[in-house]
């Protein structure tokens, strides 16, 4: 068995299918940065024990749900509101729980928008480090979100978890993409010397898209390249009419975190 983790904030729409995707479970925690909504009173009834922490990022709450919340059984899975579990993975998990060699595992998470999967537009396995050991996994802060800290040990998984990046509609992705840009200019900033050029050229495929993602800073007209690479490169358009739209949505966001550099740029240090 295994310990699952749900970050929320006013969650009370997404919350529901979360916790039933791993009702299987016999340790579901919560980890609230200060919902008004009835996050909290969802996540009791369904017989979560609920913690509260102000937010500070991603990885600063994984880390303190890691260090400082008991969990039952030595392996954790981290889930955000608005992703889901799937039978298939819960079993592999199940499987990987005897494992004590290793620190965490990677999933790579199926994107779904507008009910559909989209595998294409949103590259496919993009592995995120989301099973791990507790209290020994570490995270690090990677612009808006995480990663695993250089010295974890690590293997993949063959399943996948799902995220919805539709729940909420356009505008809600469009606002939340507002702050993740600046989340990310502010750390493109910060880590500017580091150019890894070596790893474009890497035979891990987490690697090469580390670097490529890093690199894509210092291109012109990074919204229309955004799409062509999604959309053409990456064969976006198989994904129908759900790829086309996020296609675009992803042109829009490379807007925001190219306006955010220019913004902290011209304010300087």
């Amino acid at each position: 068995m295994f310990s699952v983790l749900i970050l929320t904030l006013n969650e009370e729409r997404d919350l529901p299918r979360c916790l039933e995707s791993a009702r299987g479970c016999d340790d579901l925690v919560v980890l609230d940065s200060g919902s008004t909504d009835r996050t909290g009173a969802i996540a009791r009834a369904a017989g979560a024990r609920v913690f509260t922490r102000p937010f500070d990022h991603f990885a600063g709450q994984r880390n303190y749900a890691q260090r400082q919340i008991s969990f039952r059984h030595p392996w954790v899975f981290h889930l955000d509101a608005d992703e889901q579990l799937t039978p298939d993975l819960v079993g592999e998990c199940n499987r990987m729980a005897a494992r004590s060699d290793l620190d965490g595992c990677w999933v790579a998470p199926k994107m779904m928008f507008m009910g559909r999967w989209i595998p294409h537009c949103t590259d496919f396995p993009a592995w995120q480090a989301r099973f791990v050991r507790a209290p020994q996994f570490e995270f690090i802060e990677v612009g808006h979100g995480q990663r695993e800290s250089p010295r974890m040990r690590l293997e993949r998984l063959q399943s996948s978890y799902l995220h919805d990046l539709s729940s909420g509609g356009e505008a809600e992705w469009l606002e939340k993409h507002r702050r993740y840009a600046r989340a990310e200019a502010i750390a493109h900033l910060r880590d500017s010397g580091e150019v890894p050029w070596s790893q474009l050229f890497s035979g891990d495929r987490l690697q090469r898209r580390r670097a490529l993602k890093h690199l894509s800073y210092a291109l012109p007209c990074r919204p229309a390249l955004r799409f062509i690479y999604q959309y053409v490169l990456r064969r976006g358009f198989l994904d129908g009419r759900p790829g086309l739209r996020y296609c675009q949505l992803l042109a829009r966001y490379e807007g925001f975190a190219a306006a955010e550099l220019r913004h902290l740029r011209a304010a300087g240090p």
